[in-house]
């Protein structure tokens, strides 16, 4: 068996470029991928699997938030910031939930936008 076999419930499209997004009302993060079941996104800190944000899609995107889920979360590196401070850097899995279907459309809309290629401004997850 593959050990690569997609395992969601939605195919994911890759975002070029640094689309991003906010976790908590502080935390801003880079999405990675996007489906209509979920995102991936990369940030500095934690967000604990299990646990429930509003996810707002960048601004040139759309006026869009979700409830999202928290299904996994890893470190995966470190940066150094200018000051010489060393950040965490963590990429998160998301599953969004409770979806209504002006959401769904709008989130349609959203993932016809960026197919193609992404590389749309910054969103944000917020509590």
């Amino acid at each position: 068996m593959d050990e690569t076999q997609e395992r969601r419930r939605a195919p994911r499209i890759h975002v070029a470029g640094r689309l991003g997004a906010r976790a908590r009302a502080t935390l801003d993060v880079r999405l990675l991928d996007v489906s209509a079941t979920g995102a991936r996104i990369e940030h500095y800190d934690v967000l604990r699997p299990g646990s429930t944000y509003r996810f707002e899609f960048p601004p040139a995107l759309g006026p869009l938030t979700l409830s999202a889920k928290v299904m996994h979360s890893a470190i995966i590196g470190t940066e150094k910031t200018p000051e010489g401070e060393r950040l965490l850097r963590y990429q998160s899995g998301l599953a969004f939930a409770a979806i209504n279907a002006e959401q769904q459309a709008m989130l349609t809309g959203i993932l016809e936008r960026i197919a193609p290629g992404g590389g749309l401004g910054n969103g944000r997850i917020i509590l």
